[in-house]
């Protein structure tokens, strides 16, 4: 028997019409359903219009390790099993890493079925620059822990998103003042398209303000990323280094440096510092 496959389906943030094509067709023939919440999967399908056909069963961060086997064998035998999460991407900070790894390790086909996600949305929304990101998961939940991870952004040039319980939004806000300043530029996406979506955009000093006497709904954070500085007495170090051990002329050994470091003054600027260090 032909083996079969796994489809990893994006389902909606929170409107039903935001399905796919691809996923009311998967959700109508698909021979098994694997589910975060076989309940929330019924309830999209029934708004959807869809009777699924195969049967449904519950694959959550608990039990998957111990789901895996018998999926596996489905697809060996020809089935295709349907993976999806209560909400967005499987695997983006929800169940089916172990499912698709199983699946990669033995050869069996994997296929995605794209969709909403929860990370990309946000970022559309956000107005942060979007070119270059990072996606952190979950705050941690412990203060000690957050207040270490803040300080491993401190210096993150790249815009950064992360998803926050709405409980503990105000403590990483609050920390993420005490860690990387007041100034510094977030946005925070409640309810991505729910009917009371909120994009709420500051700096991190009026969001904790904002958030203080507590927020309701699923939450997706945007960092800024930081603004990158330069020491110009390391540049101008480097600039002559170039000059002295490689030969480079002093504009092209300007220009490399700056290149390789973001923040940097302009290329008159390091010129000139370069003539005075030599003078």
């Amino acid at each position: 028997m032909t083996a079969g496959r796994l489809l990893v389906g994006a389902t909606p943030l929170g409107q039903p019409s935001d399905a796919s094509a691809r996923l009311i067709r998967a959700l109508a023939s698909a021979d098994v359903i694997a589910a975060e919440d076989t309940r929330r999967i019924r309830t999209l399908a029934t708004a959807l219009e869809v009777k699924p056909a195969g049967r449904i069963v519950s694959l959550y961060d608990q039990n998957e390790a111990s789901r895996v086997p018998a999926l596996l064998d489905d697809i060996r035998s020809g089935a295709t099993v349907l993976l999806v999460s209560d909400a967005g991407m499987p695997l983006i900070s929800d169940p089916g890493y172990r499912l698709v790894a199983a699946c990669a390790e033995v050869g069996l086909p994997v296929q995605c079925l794209p969709g909403p996600s929860a990370v990309t949305t946000a970022l559309a929304v956000a107005g942060l620059p979007s070119e270059r990101f990072c996606f952190e998961g979950f705050a941690p939940r412990k203060a000690a822990a957050r207040t270490s991870w803040l300080r491993s952004l401190a210096g993150e040039p790249r815009t950064c998103v992360f998803f926050e319980s709405p409980r503990r939004l105000a403590d990483t806000l609050k920390d993420a003042v005490d860690v990387l300043g007041s100034d510094r530029r977030a946005v925070v996406c409640r309810e991505l398209t729910k009917t009371h979506e909120e994009v709420v955009r500051g700096t991190l000093g009026e969001l904790a303000e904002w958030a203080t006497d507590g927020v309701l709904g699923e939450i997706t954070v945007v960092l800024a990323g930081a603004t990158p500085t330069a020491d110009p007495e390391a540049l101008v170090a480097e600039v002559i280094r170039l000059v002295d051990e490689d030969g480079m002329r002093v504009k092209d050994a300007c220009a490399q440096v700056i290149a390789a470091h973001p923040g940097s003054p302009s290329r008159r600027e390091l010129y000139d510092a370069v003539l005075r260090a030599r003078a």
